[in-house]
This record gives C-alpha cells, sequence and structure tokens, in this order.
C-alpha cells in the first residue's frame, strides 16, 4: 500500500483503498442514530462558539401625567462557550499480515470496528448530557446544572425539575406539562414554549408509549380521557435513546431556542497512511464537535421517585 489519503463524508471523493467500502453505507447491526433527534446539529467554522443571552424588558409602568417616559435597555447575561474537541481513534495492519495476503481481510474487519466505535462514541457523548443533566458537577451558563430547581434570573429563581420527584405516570407528565406553561423570562415575564417530545431510556420505552397513545387514561378503571393525547400535548411523542444510564428518568424536550445544540466543527475523517519505521499500514478517524446547552429551558425532567 503506498502513499497516504484522507477520506471524509463530506463531497470529496473516496480514496481508492482496500476495504475503505466498508466505512460507508456499511450494515452494522446498531440502533439509528439517536442524538440528532434530540439535539440541533449546527455546522461551526471557528475555534470557539459563544451563545450570549440577554434579559428583556419588565413591565410598563404607569406614566404619570406631565413626566417623561421610562426607558428600558436590554441588559446582558450570562455567556455559553462551546469549545469543540476532537475525537480520534485509529488501527494499524502489520507488514507481517500484509506480507500474508490479509490485509484486506483484517483491514475490513478493523473498518468496520472503527466507524462502529465512532458512531458509539457520538452518541455517548450527546447523552452525557442527559445523564449529567441533575449532577451539580456540570453547570451551564448559568452555573447551576441542566436540571435544578433554582436556576437564577432577574425575575427571581426557576424550577424545570420535576418537584417532588416522581416514576413516569400520566400524572407525572402532565405536571410537567403545567410547569412547562408556567414559564418565565429573565424578567420573571410570562413566555410560551411548548413541550416538543418525551425522552426516555429503554426501561420506560413500552410505559411511555402506553401513557401517550392510550385512548382513555392509562391503568385506570376510569372512562376518562387521555387528555396528553387528545390534545396533543407532547407532538413529536416518545424518542428512546439507548444510551441513557438512569433506568427512571425521563426528559420533556420543549421548543425553547438556544436549549440543546452540538456545534460540528468538522465532520468525521478517514485517513490512512503507511509507517516508514514498521513499515505497517495506520489508519485512523478524526472528528471534531461538541454538544451542550444555552437555555436550560429547553429540557424539564423527573429523576424518578
Amino acid at each position: 500500500m503506498a502513499g497516504g489519503g484522507i477520506i471524509t463524508t463530506g463531497n470529496h471523493p473516496k480514496a481508492q483503498w482496500p476495504g475503505v467500502k466498508e466505512w460507508f453505507g456499511a450494515k452494522y447491526d446498531e440502533h439509528e442514530e439517536e442524538y440528532s433527534q434530540l439535539f440541533d446539529v449546527i455546522p461551526s467554522s471557528q475555534g470557539w462558539e459563544e451563545d450570549v443571552l440577554h434579559s428583556g424588558f419588565g413591565l410598563a409602568p404607569v406614566k404619570e401625567q406631565g413626566k417623561s417616559v421610562t426607558y428600558a435597555s436590554h441588559a446582558q447575561g450570562y455567556v455559553k462557550r462551546y469549545v469543540p474537541a476532537v475525537v480520534a481513534l485509529g488501527y494499524i495492519v502489520t507488514r507481517e499480515e500484509i506480507d500474508d495476503n490479509l490485509y484486506e481481510k483484517v483491514s475490513n474487519q478493523r473498518a468496520e470496528s472503527l466507524a462502529f466505535s465512532m458512531r458509539q462514541t457520538k452518541e455517548n457523548i450527546h447523552a452525557n448530557i442527559f445523564n449529567r443533566a441533575f449532577n451539580s458537577s456540570y453547570p451551564g451558563g448559568d452555573g447551576k446544572e441542566l436540571i435544578a430547581s433554582d436556576h437564577p434570573s432577574k425575575g427571581g429563581d426557576w424550577s424545570n425539575i420535576l418537584d417532588p420527584a416522581a416514576d413516569i405516570s400520566e400524572q407525572a407528565i402532565e405536571d410537567i406539562c403545567i410547569q412547562i406553561m408556567g414559564a418565565t423570562d429573565e424578567e420573571g415575564l410570562n413566555i410560551s414554549i411548548m413541550p416538543y417530545c418525551l425522552a426516555v431510556p429503554r426501561q420506560l420505552w413500552f410505559e411511555s408509549n402506553r401513557i401517550l397513545k392510550s385512548t382513555l387514561q392509562n391503568d385506570s378503571a376510569l372512562n376518562a380521557l387521555n387528555v396528553l393525547k387528545s390534545t396533543n400535548a407532547i407532538p413529536q411523542g416518545v424518542k428512546i435513546n439507548h444510551y441513557f444510564t438512569d433506568a427512571d428518568a425521563f426528559f420533556i424536550k420543549t421548543n425553547a431556542p438556544n436549549g440543546l445544540k452540538c456545534y460540528m466543527r468538522r465532520n468525521i475523517e478517514f485517513t490512512r497512511d503507511n509507517d516508514f519505521d514498521t513499515e505497517n499500514a495506520k489508519a485512523k478517524a478524526t472528528e471534531r464537535y461538541i454538544p451542550g446547552w444555552s437555555d436550560p429551558r429547553c429540557l424539564y425532567a423527573s429523576p424518578g421517585a
């Protein structure tokens, strides 16, 4: 194998390299892409990106006769910076494997494993935003974890956690929806954000579908309407994520702007070359991105009872 080359998932032509076709369009026994169902993927062309939040205006005061109008001004809120990280992994085919005509076989196998590992890594990195959502060791721009009872604002502290915490149920989901209906902005003024989807681990997949899709109230002898279904309260339904680690926690994503996002600095690239000293063939995959959130109003949740 002579020379080196780079292969990307963009519009660049794919280099001619034995085994490389398995990197593109291979059928793996893995779940469909899940992170992009919960995060807005945004192309980035800079070393870092910043979201600067601004406060709005408060309530208008009564103007007394002959007095001047009160003028308000925007104030800068907290700043959330996203610094994309490089994720990389590679493999080696030894000179002896090449000499013994094993190159194509072992390279194909290792290329498949490399692509699989890169996919799994991306899913786990994004899922960790949810897995650490209740952990104060992972604060956002306002200094609080993603799901907290005391997010600070000029209008006073606000909460996006169900209190008291409860396991998933029709009542618990309704309570979170009611909480979302009472959302306020940085000045404490009412805003209209709506539930978008229910994100759950695999352990809650069946129960959450029973709750949202039953015509009548779930697990009840009463002939009562399932209001969550009849009003389409959660329009995008249930999103399962196989990489969530808490079997009890459930999340409701809202349509709040500047919420869960991933800045994609560089799409995945596959590169190969020969090592002069060992005569081994080397291949690697690299990708650069960073997930996070700017406005925690994008997510409301319960850790379970």
